[in-house]
């Protein structure tokens, strides 16, 4: 009888190794969001120069260069310069200056220079330059010694 039952179990084994096993499946679902972004990378700082006049301090002046950012977007933001509120002047300066910050942008998207706000729908990369002028007015001329500003460009 053991023989027999060994023998049955065996059968039964094989039998069931021929039959196939039933598939299923799954769908695993996968989402992903991303809101608008962008990030501002300072390649160069900038270098103002005195106009002949004196009363112009500027990037645009002969000698002078535009500090440039690289900027990469998600697109859906605005690009924009901040008002100036951080200066060094040498003490020899006591008379006001007016500071303007403007930028372009070149590469994904074209931007002609400005000191406005811009929409920027699409994503891409960007070479972002900075520029700064000081004036003086009416009779007032720049002094000799060091000046600094900071330009903040603002990605949104």
């Amino acid at each position: 009888m053991t023989l027999f039952r060994t023998a049955f179990g065996a059968v039964l084994l094989v039998g069931c190794l021929d039959q196939t096993a039933l598939a299923t499946t799954q769908n695993v679902i996968f989402n992903g969001t991303i809101t608008p972004t962008c990030t501002l990378v300072v390649a160069t700082n900038g270098t103002m120069m005195v106009s002949p006049d004196l009363q112009s301090l500027s990037s645009h002046n002969s000698g002078g260069s535009a500090g440039t950012v690289t900027l990469t977007t998600t697109g859906g933001v605005s690009l924009s310069v901040d008002p100036v509120t951080t200066t060094t002047v040498p003490s020899a300066d006591g008379t006001a200056t007016t500071w303007t910050p403007t930028y372009s942008a070149a590469g994904a998207h074209s931007i002609v220079e400005t000191g406005s706000a811009t929409s920027i729908g699409t994503p891409g990369a960007d070479l972002v330059s900075v520029h700064l002028a000081g004036t003086k007015g009416g009779s007032n001329r720049f002094a000799s010694g060091n000046y600094q500003a900071t330009v903040t460009l603002r990605c949104e």
